[in-house]
């Protein structure tokens, strides 16, 4: 067997007006993330860990954000698609963990939606997905309110 990492990062600027995507999840909240898609950071983190595991181009090759078929979309399907890419390649997703860094709505009681929905679409065990959740302690852009940001890596085995 062939095993492979791969590490991804996604941030996005809250902005008035937008529904709030984590994880595939509508969270509640007075604001949500600016985007091309519906800005759900966790997932795109997600993606393009798998994405760089596999030695493909990331997010924005394949799902560029000046593409009108990807405006609004649902970070769910792009997820299945990353994982259907990864799959064409001979791989199988063994494991993802990640983090979700913001001040403010607070997600913990979202995490096990969350892990269902990632781990249905990724074909794994709510086991092998790990989600985490965390602050600044009110330093920079999240500390402030103004955004969050997601990270995430993945391991496939061939």
């Amino acid at each position: 067997m062939s095993y492979r990492t791969g590490q991804g990062i996604d941030f996005h600027r809250f902005i008035e007006g937008r529904k709030l995507f984590i994880g595939g999840v509508h969270i509640p909240y007075s604001k949500g993330c600016l985007a091309h898609s519906d800005g759900d950071a966790l997932l795109h983190a997600i993606c393009d860990a798998m994405l760089g595991a596999a030695g493909l181009d990331d997010i924005g090759h394949q799902f560029p954000n000046n593409d009108p078929a990807y405006q609004n979309i649902d970070s769910k399907i792009l997820l299945k698609r990353t994982v259907e890419m990864i799959k064409n390649k001979g791989f199988s997703i063994t494991n993802i963990d990640a983090t979700v860094c913001l001040e403010k709505p607070k997600i913990a009681p979202y995490i096990p939606e969350m892990k269902k929905i990632i781990s249905l679409i990724a074909d794994l065990s709510e086991e092998d997905v790990s989600i985490k959740a965390t602050t600044t302690e009110e330093m920079g852009f999240t500390g402030r309110g103004e955004g969050l940001f997601a990270i995430a890596s993945v391991l496939i085995e061939k």
